[in-house]
Parts: structure tokens; sequence; C-alpha cells
């Protein structure tokens, strides 16, 4: 008996611990891993590129052009506690999904948006989210839906970029990263776009 009650225990803790993972381009992945990691139910967000031919890019490789990837992330998520069908609505609603040249002040290739799935069920979903985001806007949404391909982590100091304490050098000066981010987010007008386009549905921002 107790080792069936410890079996039992052991496949529900089990169970509990299983994540999915939700791939998007939303224009700079630090922006979109700063806002999926605050989603209750979001155990990680990683920064990376996808949807291209070059195998391991670089940042560099990626932002100059050529090898077709997007700036993009993976979203590992607890499916107990948040939904696929909730974090696309939260994902149409952090982005410009009428521009069809980059997001924001990012322009280029790389920079546009997208989702990658690998079912039916999850094609299913982003076309419903897609459908409600045009819906709400009575806009053309260029965002594609795309076949889910190789995902390449992006370089280490690109993780977590938006609350790192490491100082960098930019045109502000000598400052953290976290606060380079969000010179950067505020300089770009993502947040402003956003708001303009979404109102009070915009999930991330004031």
């Amino acid at each position: 008996m107790a080792v069936t009650a410890g079996l039992i225990v052991h496949c529900s803790r089990a169970q509990a611990a299983e994540t999915d993972v939700l791939t998007v381009a939303g224009g700079c992945f630090w922006c979109v891993e700063a806002d999926f990691e605050k989603v209750e139910g979001v155990r990680e967000v990683v920064s990376g590129y996808t949807g291209g031919t070059t195998r391991n890019p670089t940042y560099k490789e990626v932002v100059r052009g050529g090898t077709g990837h997007y700036e993009a992330v993976e979203i590992i998520y607890d499916p107990d506690v948040v939904s696929r069908e909730r974090l696309l609505h939260l994902f149409f609603r952090s982005i410009d999904p009428t521009d069809a040249g980059g997001q924001f002040c990012d322009r280029g290739d790389s920079y546009r948006t997208a989702i990658f799935v690998d079912s039916q069920e999850a094609r299913a979903d982003a076309k419903a989210a897609k459908r409600r985001a045009r819906n709400e806007l009575d806009r053309k949404i260029v965002t594609p839906i795309l076949e889910k391909d190789t995902f390449y982590k992006a370089e280490a100091y690109h993780q977590d970029y938006y609350k790192s304490k490491e100082r960098t050098l930019t045109r502000f000066g000598y400052i953290t990263r976290a606060d380079a981010y969000e010179r950067y987010r505020e300089g770009c007008g993502r947040d402003e776009r956003v708001r303009e386009l979404w109102g009070k549905d915009a999930p991330f921002v004031g």
C-alpha cells in the first residue's frame, strides 16, 4: 500500500512538473522575454533565433540579414496554470501585428512577428487568436503562422537582459543592462504604439 501511495505521489509530481512551449517572434526578444516572464504560469522565457537557414547563427549575423532567422523566444509554461490560447491572446496585444517590416524602431526581417507551431491543434489555436486580433482591430494582421523549426538559443548576455545588473557601455554611458533596456524600450516607442493600437487591452503597458 505504501509503495502504491508513493507511486501515485511520484506520478502526480511528474505530471505537475510538465510544461509546454510556445515559440513566437515579436520584435526585440528582450522585450518579449520581459513581458511574458510576468505572466503567471510561465516558468521561463528563452531568447533565440529560428525560422532561417543558417545553423548556429550569431546575433550579428541575424540582425545583419540574410540568415532568414527571426529574433524569437520560447515561452516555457505550465498548461495547468495558463493556456496556449491565453498566451497567444497576450502575444497579439503586446505587438503591432499590422507591421510587416519589423517592430517599432527595429526594422528588417529579423524583427518581424510570427507564431511557430508544431501541431494541427497549435495551428488552430494560432489561427483563432489571429482572427480575434483582426476582428478587434478591424485591420489586416500580417503575423504569419509558420511551421516550428530548430530554435537556436541566443548568446548568454541576451538572456534576462532586461533585469541584468551587469554594466555595459552605451551612448548613455556605462550603465546596467537593465537600465539600457529601459531606455531602449522607451526610445523605440514600443509601449506607445502598443497602447495606441490596443488601448486598455494592452496587457503589458500602463
